[in-house]
């Protein structure tokens, strides 16, 4: 199985959006449906939902008026408010203001080797019932220059690489700072990097110049360095690679500073457990075989870390976790490689090439 993929051939941000809004809105509309029934499970009001959409369209709109433009147009393809495409790019920061919290979640790993091109993977965990919300895009922000993201419909960006050498792992975070005065959401600071930034330094440049409200760390990487930036209302951190080149993230701040504002200590205390496991198996995620390096990230509950997540059933839709997709990145080719689900079900076959 794959995702599907949309080629955008528009270069007006609102034109653009509105092609892509007009080809995918069933999808566009059964992801903010999802959500709707997510937010709702964690408490959250029609009424409360449509006020932080408003409010994240607003700070979009000041912080990067082209991709609020291009939710806009989004939401005239799709036949919605722009608040409501907004309501689905925020979902992280919707989800911190209403304090949702899980157990699930993403793990990343990136090693830069002294020979070769950057080896990363990552696990992408989110609720099962929007399991057809991820989507693969392509787009030309400026002339030249590509975007190629793993997002989910509607949203401006995730997970991705641009033909400038540099790409994008994504991580949720928790901090005590997090709060219901919605922010710039962190999906477009994805995007942004995307479509500006060549270097790690740009990337977080973009990064602090961003008024957030809710928490995320994005991994950049380019042929020769990388860092992961933690991103918190309290404040960004850059965390470099160790001296042997590695890099791994999970769901926990690194910095020992926004570290002291940490909310999954007690929340989700497997992100803790997943990152010794990706500590503990750095040999296999060093293989130049991307194939190996998600096989290095298989482990289950309740016997390991459950880096590789499957969906308990009995719980409610709010807390059912699956690893909906795995995702490497090939820098050289400006590229994606992705394979629709977890690590347990890789073959050499089932990769993605975008």
């Amino acid at each position: 199985m794959t995702f599907p993929c949309f080629t955008s051939s528009q270069t007006d941000p609102r034109a653009r959006g509105k092609e892509l809004g007009t080809h995918l809105r069933k999808r566009i509309v059964a992801n903010l449906t999802g959500y709707g029934e997510l937010f709702a499970v964690a408490g959250a009001t029609p009424e409360q939902v449509r006020a932080w959409g408003e409010r994240a369209l607003d700070r979009s709109a000041a912080w990067a008026p082209s991709l609020a433009d291009e939710m806009a147009g989004i939401a005239a393809g799709a036949g919605l408010d722009p608040w409501q495409v907004a309501v689905v790019n925020a979902r992280t920061e919707i989800l911190a203001g209403i304090d949702a919290v899980g157990h699930g979640e993403c793990s990343t790993s990136v090693v830069l080797p002294q020979d070769g091109p950057p080896r990363t993977v990552q696990t992408w965990d989110w609720h099962d019932h929007l399991r057809d919300a991820p989507m693969l895009w392509e787009l030309e922000p400026r002339p030249g220059h590509v975007v190629r993201t793993f997002t989910e419909a509607g949203v401006l960006a995730k997970i991705g690489v641009n033909t400038a050498g540099l790409g994008v792992h994504f991580n949720i975070l928790r901090h005590d700072a997090d709060t219901a005065e919605t922010g710039v959401p962190v999906h477009l600071i994805a995007r942004r990097i995307l479509d500006e930034a060549a270097t790690v330094e740009q990337a977080a440049d973009i990064a602090r110049s961003a008024p957030v409200s809710a928490s995320s760390v994005i991994t950049a990487v380019t042929a020769d360095d990388a860092a992961s930036i933690e991103i918190s209302p309290a404040g960004v951190a850059v965390i470099p690679p160790d001296p042997d080149g590695v890099l791994q993230h999970c769901n926990h701040f690194l910095d020992a500073d926004l570290a002291a504002g940490e909310r999954h200590a007690t929340e989700r205390p497997g992100t803790y457990d997943r990152l010794r496991h990706l500590h503990e198996h750095v040999e296999e995620l060093s293989d130049p075989d991307l194939n190996a390096r998600a096989l290095a990230m298989l482990a289950h509950a309740p016997g390991d870390a459950p880096v590789c997540a499957h969906p308990d059933l009995t719980q409610p839709l709010n807390q059912r976790w699956e690893t909906l997709a795995t995702i490497g990145l090939d820098l050289p080719a400006g590229r994606l490689r992705v394979h629709q689900g977890g690590p347990c079900q890789v073959t050499e076959a089932t990769w993605q090439t975008f």
